[in-house]
């Protein structure tokens, strides 16, 4: 029993002994915590006497920041308001609407009274479920336009019209589909849509709306009946975009190969198509063309190849008696990489007037003289991904108190954005 009680006394002393010293070390260590606060004071004190002059700190992110927002000289605006990465674009032929495709499924079409607006008012229009819209044309007016859409069983085309008769409450119901076309390609996607009036010749004036496929067929529909005009195919592996001219008299390709086939839309005296034969072949790059465009007078084609230049083809000759398309100029393109490899641009787009051209590679947008091939003015990023897509307004437009000429892009980061076409070296 007396040993039980010496081992409790002894435990106690030992706790105790212990509290001792925990206590002991924790009060020491607040003690030197005041004592340094103490000491800190004055440093404050001074620091709020003598501030630090800003501009010896260095920069901060913020103002980093601050400085990636800075407008581009040229750019304009931006219309918000879409859901996902914008597919695709293009204008009326009154400029005054700007019709978008967006794989959030919608497209949308802007009033475009001011390029320098706050807000633009557009038009919504829900496309079929699961279809994902990849590229969208006007057909014949502002009231009417064709769009493709893609999903897993093929490619579908619709063209959607503004109806006539107004409902019950009296307003005019949202545009409807006045036709549509399934499985137009096969199971390939439509890469680009192209449109135009055709006023060539006999031609009706009807618009001609060309859909390129992922695969190697072209073809042809009338805007607003979306009857099945003709079809072509580039033979080149795979085709990278189609175009109709401004006059629908020609359809050119850009594939896989350096060569650019050129077709003839040949009209019968009732104004419809008789058929779409091959007239021209434009050789002299070296390697893939990516991309190209007509003049506005349809008398020129200007194109964009992997091989590092653009040419300017003169395709107003004599195809018949075999006379075959010249080379009037080549420009390097001038975008290089980090290692100083030239680079290729993916998309042209040329000024309705014809004397600025728009070209693209990747998230840089770039103006050229179209006489020179003189860089007028380049946005590094001009959008926050990959641009997708370029268009000049037909026409000028309204900025403000004077109008200008002005470009769309849109980008994988959900923004279309407008430009004011930089002044031309020819002007």
């Amino acid at each position: 029993m007396e040993s039980v009680l010496v081992v409790g006394i002894a435990s106690v002393v030992l706790g105790a002994l212990i509290a001792v010293l925990f206590f002991g070390s924790y009060f020491r260590k607040r003690t030197s915590e005041v004592q340094s606060m103490a000491k800190a004071d004055p440093i404050r004190d001074t620091k709020s006497i003598h501030p630090v002059p800003k501009k010896n700190h260095p920069k901060t992110h913020a103002s980093d920041k601050t400085q990636n927002k800075r407008h581009h000289p040229l750019d304009l605006n931006t219309l918000k308001g879409h859901g996902d990465a914008v597919t695709g674009l293009c204008f009326s032929s009154d400029a005054r609407s700007l019709a978008t495709a967006c794989a959030d499924g919608v497209i949308r079409v802007f009033k475009l009274d001011d390029a320098s607006s706050k807000s633009f008012k557009f038009l919504r229009i829900n496309l079929p479920a699961g279809g994902h819209p990849t590229a969208v044309a006007f057909a014949d007016d502002a009231s009417s336009i064709v769009v493709s859409c893609h999903t897993m069983s093929g490619s579908s085309l619709y063209m959607y019209g503004e109806e006539k008769q107004k409902d019950q409450q009296g307003k005019l119901p949202l545009p409807g589909i006045k036709w549509d076309h399934h499985h137009i390609h096969d199971q390939r996607a439509v890469l680009t849509i192209s449109g135009a009036s055709a006023t060539y010749g006999t031609a009706d004036g009807s618009a001609v709306i060309a859909t390129c496929s992922e695969g190697t067929d072209i073809i042809l529909w009338h805007g607003k009946t979306g009857r099945n005009l003709g079809h072509v195919d580039t033979n080149q592996l795979k085709n990278h975009m189609a175009a109709v001219s401004p006059n629908g008299r020609f359809l050119a390709a850009a594939a896989f190969t350096a060569d650019v086939k050129v077709w003839e839309i040949v009209y019968q005296k009732d104004g419809s198509v008789k058929e779409v034969s091959r007239v021209m072949q434009l050789k002299g790059h070296k390697s893939a063309v990516t991309w190209l465009c007509f003049s506005p007078n349809s008398e020129k084609i200007i194109t964009a190849s992997k091989d590092g230049s653009i040419r300017v083809w003169n395709i107003n000759v004599r195809y018949h008696l075999d006379e075959d398309p010249k080379t009037l100029k080549v420009f390097p393109i001038p975008l290089c990489d980090s290692g100083g490899n030239p680079l290729h641009y993916d998309r042209l787009s040329l000024c309705p007037e014809g004397k600025v051209l728009a070209a693209t590679h990747g998230s840089t947008l770039q103006w050229l003289c179209a006489e020179t091939g003189n860089v007028l003015d380049t946005a590094e990023k001009a959008h926050e991904g990959d641009i997708t897509c370029i268009s000049w307004a037909p026409k000028a437009i309204t900025v403000g108190e004077r109008k200008a000429m002005v470009l769309a892009t849109s980008g994988d980061d959900k923004k279309v954005k407008l430009w004011e076409a930089p002044k031309s070296q020819s002007l």
